[in-house]
């Protein structure tokens, strides 16, 4: 297989490996039983191309599927991932075996659909919030199993990553304030036991907004404002002297993030990066010697 090496900020997932085992694991179980229709030394060669606009995300899932079942499938790519591309694109040509190749379609094709589709509505939004200097990030709502690829996917779209899981980063929400008394304890007793990793908290209101800028965390989620109120929120930030950053979540839409962003915002985070995402339509198109 060809490949070239990825941006820094672009290496896919350690756990790419483990990802493809899973899902080649549940597709194919004890053996591809259609496959064998097919003459056992029969080759193919063909290619898959995009029946939308999209931006191009999963060549690492794709190769590490065909590399798996059958060394001497070679991929031939004509796009990377980020690049975007238009409806009727080749993405890359296919030849080899053809009992594995046909057994690796599928799984190959989920992860370019899926992760193409993560990739290009990331694109949609950050292209919403253009000229505004805020940034888009994603969330947690991601489907189990696969979030290191989706997030690999929103910096394919052009968005960043907000944290990665619970491990890495704070977010102080509303039960946890409710169990710490108030947002000052919260924040107090993160910045005790987070271990000099960023500390986030979450409010409701611009009085919840003045209790967190006199606690003092890194980051404060604006959850659910309206916009004169975020409009608000930036301002007496910035007459603090941006002690915070401010991210804006709730309610975010392509509709709605430009205006969001408007306000003056850093950041805007939106779930639907990688929870509502509808497949890019794909085709691999194969020719029987």
């Amino acid at each position: 297989m060809t490949a070239t090496a990825p941006a820094p900020d672009l290496a896919p997932p350690g756990d790419l490996p483990e990802q493809v085992s899973a899902a080649l694991r549940e597709d194919i179980g004890g053996g591809d039983v259609t496959a064998q229709l097919v003459p056992e030394g029969q080759r193919v060669r063909g290619r898959v191309i995009t029946r939308e606009d999209a931006v191009l995300c999963g060549r690492p899932w794709a190769e590490e599927t065909f590399r798996r079942l059958d060394a001497g499938i070679r991929l031939s790519w004509r796009a990377a991932d980020g690049e975007r591309l238009e409806a009727g694109t080749v993405i890359f040509g296919i030849e080899g075996p053809a009992r594995p190749i046909l057994t690796g379609e599928r799984t190959a094709l989920n992860f370019l659909q899926l992760l193409s589709a993560t990739a290009t509505q990331t694109s949609r939004f950050v292209a919403a919030v253009a000229g505004t200097g805020c940034t888009i990030l994603d969330t947690r709502k991601t489907l189990p199993g696969l979030r290191t690829a989706q997030k690999y996917a929103v910096r394919c779209g052009g968005g960043r990553n907000h944290r990665m899981g619970l491990y890495d980063m704070v977010l102080i929400k509303e039960n946890h304030i409710a169990a710490a008394g108030s947002i000052t304890a919260a924040i107090a007793a993160a910045r005790r036991v987070a271990g000099g990793k960023k500390v986030e908290v979450e409010v409701e209101s611009l009085h919840d907004l003045e209790e967190a800028l006199r606690a003092g965390p890194d980051i404060v989620l604006l959850d659910d404002f309206s916009l004169e109120d975020l409009t608000a929120a930036v301002s007496l930030n910035r007459s603090r002297g941006r002690p915070v950053a401010l991210e804006a979540s709730g309610s975010v839409s392509l509709e709605t993030a430009g205006a969001i962003a408007a306000t003056g915002v850093d950041f805007v985070s939106c779930g639907g990066l990688t929870k509502n995402v509808r497949a890019v339509d794909l085709s691999m198109r194969l020719d029987f010697a």
